[in-house]
């Protein structure tokens, strides 16, 4: 059973969506029994009043009695109502179920873009083991202490900020820079909490407190960037109070001025104002909106783009730089072996099934690629050799590996941990060569001659560069955003025709970025899939996250995620949006000058109540007609 907790959550979270249901089904209750008991009808009318109205009715008393205002929420249920009082029970409650039901999906929409970033909080470590008086103790991170000595094992993640005092591992540091490759770390380095441990030991003394590490700063920097308004959002807010006390004043007006100044008849007053409140209500306006936002987001998630609310369509229409986080994004995130160079009479499957079995003992990334590579190119020529054991197997933290083979010594690493720098050869000038490719380089070495060499890169998904080309066709400018080094990035930029490119990123500084660019621009969209990307996807215009590989922290931050990692669907979207926008100032100027119309001619000659509902349903019927247009396209 739910307790009472549980079910006053269910309710918030569901209960203006059950309201409109509710009406709805009373409405149709009431037009059924209509034609058998009058009663019968006016009860369930009244019904779907109160199941459809309170909610919007004791938002508006607590905007009326906490900020002395008024806003629309008063004027529809006084709409509702006045049609009511000269027996237009039907028309008043159609205004409240549309009312409602706007609200709901606007409360749904807005509980989706605004969630809470408890996925990226559960990366933060809770606990740490601290030496102290030469004892382990593990005590909350919230109790660390600057200066504090922590063991950090294996696979653990660090839970503090720091610098490393004794042992050396490579750390993956892709939940803060988004660097594809782990990054090796010895005495003397600073390391940063939330990142992942590798193989090795390390004793780490803290240097920031709890809520000052980079981590903690991220989500401070999400939570910012979320919390701020729009201007289109306070405009809004402040047009719609300012209509709804222009029209109740008018309504008041016209009900006691006559009456009382110029006694005319109460009934044909009282009469003449309710027709103006019924035209004046901006059910109209509503319906251009929502219906119109709704097919759109419809159809976009037909087609794996889905929106988390219906401001983000605009957002993206107007969209004036999209800017791409590199790992993930444009890439796929996977290093995969480009080049293989042999040297020493050996041909190139007999250098990648050598390096092969050297690496099978290891479980770092490079290792992985070239495993993956030997085992692509035996299938492919139909090998069968089983690979040999290395023995005296020797991993040398952020070098490489030494090994015997056979009765070869064979050792395989960086270029550093291989070659002398003082010498100069072909070799040199093919790994400079590659690397200014920004390639990642191994060497590997059989006794004391160079082996071969093997280079890897993180490729370019096949849909990049042509998805680059058709942004810049529609007229949007193309940027990336990296933790990687520099020759990397410019690297894979000019393979995706990128011109704007920025590297070596900490995640505070793609939000500075991200902040530029909509300074000197205009609106700006992210594209990432990691937790370093999450500020900069809340700061910006539109937030968008890869689907199908991005973190639970940019899944929950993005505005928009692509559910298939279709980068195509990028220009879909924008375009998608771009046509809503169409629709919807199409329909708001139609519904606009409807209600003026009927105004005015309320005004200037008196609009009988049924044709004044004629106006106001039918116009309302043909935007939202209109707007359903946007299923299909």
């Amino acid at each position: 059973m739910m307790n009472r907790t549980t079910i006053q959550l269910w309710c918030e979270k569901y209960g203006e969506a059950l309201a409109a249901a509710g009406t709805l089904i009373f409405i149709l209750l009431a037009l059924v029994t209509g034609t058998v008991s009058e009663i019968w009808s006016v009860s369930f009318y009244l019904l779907a009043y109160v199941s459809g109205g309170w909610l919007k009715l004791k938002d508006g008393i607590v905007t009326l009695v906490r900020d002395k205002d008024l806003d629309v929420n008063l004027l529809m249920i006084a709409a509702a109502v006045g049609a009511a009082s000269i027996g237009y029970w039907s028309e008043g409650a159609v205004l409240i179920f549309i009312f409602a039901l706007s609200g709901a999906l606007e409360t749904f929409t807005m509980n989706r873009s605004s969630r809470d970033i408890s996925a990226l909080m559960e990366l933060k470590p809770e606990h740490a083991n601290v030496l102290r008086n030469g004892e382990e103790v593990n005590v909350p991170v919230e109790e660390l202490q600057i200066g504090d000595l922590i063991l950090v094992r294996p696979g653990e993640r660090l839970p503090a900020d720091g610098m490393i005092m004794e042992g050396s591992s490579a750390v993956n540091q892709a939940s803060i820079t988004g660097e594809s490759l782990p990054v090796d770390k010895v005495r003397g380095d600073e390391v940063f909490a939330g990142t992942v441990n590798g193989q090795g030991v390390l004793y780490v003394e803290v240097t920031q407190s709890s809520d000052s590490t980079l981590f903690s700063k991220i989500i401070r920097l999400v939570q910012e960037a979320q919390s701020e308004m729009p201007k289109s959002q306070r405009f809004i807010e402040k047009f719609e109070r300012i209509y709804a006390k222009v029209i109740i004043l008018a309504t008041l007006a016209l009900v006691f001025v006559p009456f009382l100044l110029f006694g005319e008849v109460w009934e044909d007053v009282f009469y003449r104002a309710m027709v103006f409140l019924v035209v004046a209500s901006p059910c109209a306006l509503v319906a251009s909106i929502m219906p119109a936002t709704l097919s759109a987001i419809s159809n976009s998630a037909r087609k794996g783009m889905l929106f988390k609310g219906g401001a983000h369509l605009d957002h993206i229409s107007r969209i004036k730089v999209i800017a791409f986080d590199k790992t993930g994004t444009l890439t796929k995130g996977e290093l995969s072996v480009t080049d293989v160079v042999p040297y020493a009479g050996l041909c190139e499957h007999e250098l990648l099934q050598a390096t092969a079995a050297l690496e099978t003992l290891s479980t770092h990334p490079i290792a992985k690629a070239i495993v993956q590579k030997a085992e692509a190119c035996r299938s492919e020529h139909d090998f069968d050799d089983a690979w040999m054991r290395p023995t005296d197997y020797q991993a040398l933290t952020g070098l490489g590996i030494e090994a015997r083979m056979g009765d070869m010594r064979w050792r395989v690493g960086k270029p550093k941990f291989i070659m002398r720098a003082d010498e100069e050869n072909d070799v040199h000038g093919v790994v400079r060569s590659l690397q200014q490719q920004g390639k990642t380089v191994i060497v590997v070495q059989r006794e004391e001659e160079i082996a071969g060499i093997i280079a890897l890169q993180d490729r370019i998904r096949p849909q990049a560069k042509e998805m680059v080309q058709q942004l810049k066709r529609i007229g949007i400018q193309v940027a990336m955003l990296t933790g990687d080094q520099e020759q990397t990035a410019a690297a894979i930029a000019k393979e995706a025709d990128i011109e704007l490119v920025f590297a070596e990123l900490m995640p505070e500084d793609k939000l500075d970025i991200v902040k530029k660019l909509k300074a000197q621009y205009g609106e700006v969209a992210m594209i990432g899939d990691g937790v370093n990307d999450a500020p900069a996807l809340a700061a910006a215009s539109v937030g968008i996250a890869m689907g199908a590989t991005g973190s639970d922290a940019a899944l929950e931050t993005a505005d928009m995620v692509l559910m298939n990692d279709d980068l195509d669907n990028i220009k879909h979207a924008i375009l998608l949006g771009r046509r809503t926008q169409t629709i919807v100032k199409q329909n708001i100027i139609f519904a606009s000058v409807v209600i003026s119309a009927l105004i005015i001619t309320n005004f200037v000659f008196g609009v009988p109540l049924p044709l004044g509902v004629v106006g106001h349903e039918g116009s309302t019927i043909l935007v939202i007609l209109n707007g359903l247009r946007l299923l299909k396209s």
